[in-house]
């Protein structure tokens, strides 16, 4: 089940990818596939993974396909996160008193779902009114220009993202249906592996518990440790696009946590400030 979830997800995601990259190292010209790219197919696919998995662990109990289907398909979140789980959503559809109108949950949704779109349309395309054309003419800026599109596409990121997941957030309560938190102000972060606790909170547990952990976590050693560390987050980068740039990012974001974890070892701390500093220009 699982192989036929990442083999759709292989063909229609990162088909043109694979091709694009053979291309390259062999100076071949296999013309690409330019597939239609099945609507939120890399956030349903995880979800159904996850199901997959706590089946294969005994931590699934009977559910009609009507239940299944609805948790796969939940439209507020489909698109951009936050990834849910079974058991998160499940028991919501199911409780008689989710299915009466909540006027409380209405204003609460409404607020919420303002708010998310409040950061994207006004927020996040602000910011990328200034990061768009300033990365279009990277080369002519100067170091100021610099640093101003490189802050702006940053915040545009982060408001854009956080917004999308606040308006589903928001749409969900109009049904009673609570999502989980998807993003605790990344930003303010002291450490890496604090920013990856606060960002894309739905995605790094996904991670942690179908990856990470069944690598064996941080059991078996060190070495092993810093190995799963990396393989978690290349896979993580290339999730977020098909771009040899994204297995990079990942990669880096990786060995941060490598580089983080041997920094505890020497037992020497930096004032607060300071580790906000680096931390948040790293992410930067």
């Amino acid at each position: 089940g699982v192989m036929i979830n990442l083999a759709l997800l292989a063909y229609f995601k990162y088909a043109d990818f694979f091709i694009g990259t053979v291309n390259l190292a062999l100076k071949d010209k296999i013309p690409f596939l330019n597939l239609a790219l099945p609507l939120a197919i890399s956030f349903f696919t995880f979800q159904q993974i996850a199901f997959l998995v706590d089946s294969y662990r005994k931590e699934t109990e009977e559910f009609s396909f009507t239940d299944y289907a609805l948790f796969v398909t939940f439209f507020p979140q489909l698109i951009a996160g936050p990834i849910v789980h079974h058991k998160e959503m499940i028991p919501q559809f199911k409780d008689r008193s989710n299915q009466v109108l909540n006027y409380g949950n209405i204003a609460t949704g409404l607020f919420i779902l303002t708010l998310g779109l409040f950061k994207k349309v006004v927020i996040a395309d602000t910011f990328a009114g200034w990061a768009t054309p300033g990365f279009d003419e990277a080369m002519s800026l100067t170091f100021l220009e610099g640093w101003a599109v490189s802050l702006s596409y940053t915040f545009q990121l982060y408001f854009d993202f956080s917004g999308y997941t606040d308006m589903a957030i928001g749409v969900a309560l109009l049904f009673n249906i609570r999502l989980p938190i998807n993003f605790d102000s990344p930003y303010k972060a002291l450490s890496i592996s604090e920013f990856w606790r606060r960002w894309h909170i739905t995605l790094g547990r996904f991670f942690k518990d179908c990856i990470y952990i069944p690598l064996g976590g941080n059991r078996e050693g060190d070495g092993a440790t810093y190995r799963n560390l990396l393989v978690t987050f290349l896979l993580i980068g290339l999730w977020h696009g098909q771009e040899w740039t994204f297995v990079a990012w990942g990669g880096i974001h990786g060995m941060a946590l490598v580089a983080e974890r041997l920094w505890g070892k020497l037992n020497f701390r930096i004032p607060a400030f300071l580790s906000w500093f680096i931390t948040f220009n790293f992410i930067n």
